[in-house]
């Protein structure tokens, strides 16, 4: 992302005493500008109508990105995280999103109802494995006729940056930034053979930017 709109977009997540707490601006700051995590998905949903179910949304940044770059869907952002939802639910405040809603939730227990698109980024590999095959097959369920189904995720492939990406998801957990330990990276054919079973089209594109990880985006469309 160009670093003038990573700058604009971080802003909304400034404190509101000049002596607060920054890491969550200097957080997306970083994040908006070297992670092509966001324009992809951009570009994955553009031309899409559907409401957009963002899974696991953090601090919601998925919502600011897509505005910024003329995307205007009906967003929902759930996480099991409540502290990043209320900073989430006040950065989109602060800046007029109010179309965004957020709402807490475990997704390793629970999915919300929802028909349209999905998103799901950065958060797969952290759902247990029995989970994990529901919750895809619950996302495939939601999509509704033009919807698409996005998920970045890291693979299990065997790669060096495969094992760097574990190291990292470890490390963020223990610096406390994630609550939850990654449980399971997926296979990437047997996804792809899962989504293509549901009859939706798939598509696997490398994701990792200038960054070491092993991120993948996958787009499932339903015709």
């Amino acid at each position: 992302m160009p670093p003038g709109q990573a700058v604009r977009i971080a802003r909304a997540y400034l404190p509101e005493h000049p002596l607060g707490n920054r890491w969550d601006y200097y957080y997306s700051r970083a994040k908006l500008g070297s992670d092509p995590l966001y324009p992809g998905v951009s570009q994955a949903l553009r031309g899409t109508r559907a409401p957009l179910l963002d899974l696991g949304c953090g601090l919601g940044l998925l919502a600011h990105t897509l505005r910024a770059d003329g995307i205007a869907l009906d967003y929902r952002g759930v996480d099991s995280d409540a502290a990043k939802i209320r900073r989430a639910g006040r950065a989109a405040a602060r800046v007029g999103l109010n179309e965004a809603r957020f709402a807490v939730m475990d997704l390793a227990r629970e999915l919300p109802d929802h028909r349209g698109s999905v998103a799901m980024l950065d958060v797969l590999q952290f759902i247990p494995y029995p989970a994990q095959a529901r919750a895809i097959d619950a996302m495939i369920a939601m999509l509704t006729p033009g919807a698409r189904l996005v998920i970045r995720t890291g693979l299990d492939d065997g790669t060096g940056r495969a094992r760097i990406t574990r190291a990292v998801d470890l490390f963020s957990r223990a610096l406390g930034w994630m609550n939850a330990m990654p449980r399971y990276y997926p296979d990437g054919e047997a996804l792809k053979t899962r989504l293509q079973a549901a009859g939706l089209r798939v598509q696997f594109t490398p994701l990792f930017g200038r960054t070491p990880f092993n991120n993948w985006r996958i787009v499932a469309a339903k015709d």
